[in-house]
């Protein structure tokens, strides 16, 4: 008797506890409108945050400038282009050359603050003045700065290699 009360429960047990047939409920899609629905705002408000961390934080530099050297009577130019996705960096390139006197620039400019940027590149220059034009690279990563509120951008690094002084000018 014993063992059929024993048999009889195991039986319900197992009966019980088994396994239904999983069906779709509205439950389920409703869920799945709510989830789509929270990652879709997600998106936007990702979207708006990487625009906004793009947005310069200093002045706006895009665009040709004025490019000048003491020592050469005429001015070139330079060109600014904004780095895509990336606040204060730009590529630049520019130069300056009247008869045999030249500079070149070439590089990565970052606004580092309301008075610096930092270039990374090459300044090249060929001064008849200084050792006969012996052509001068400047490389790495040099410091511009502003005296004037950012009207004038001057090369820090100003000692060329016949080790006279050399003032480089940007001007917006």
């Amino acid at each position: 008797m014993k063992n059929l009360i024993s048999a009889v429960a195991l039986t319900a047990l197992l009966v019980s506890c088994s396994k239904k047939e999983a069906q779709p409920t509205s439950k389920d899609i409703d869920s799945t409108k709510i989830i789509d629905s929270i990652n879709a705002a997600r998106t936007k408000i990702n979207d708006s945050i990487r625009a906004k961390n793009s947005e310069n934080r200093f002045k706006d530099f895009n665009g040709n400038h004025k490019f000048t050297h003491n020592l050469i009577k005429t001015s070139g130019n330079i060109d600014f282009k904004q780095v895509e996705g990336e606040r204060d960096h730009y590529t630049v390139s520019g130069n300056i050359s009247s008869g045999k006197n030249s500079v070149k620039i070439k590089g990565f400019m970052a606004v580092v603050s309301d008075k610096h940027m930092n270039f990374t590149g090459e300044i090249t220059q060929s001064i008849t003045e200084n050792d006969n034009g012996k052509p001068y690279t400047r490389k790495g990563t040099k410091t511009f700065m502003s005296k004037d509120g950012g009207k004038t951008w001057r090369l820090q690094d100003m000692v060329n290699g016949s080790g006279f002084v050399d003032y480089i000018d940007i001007h917006f």
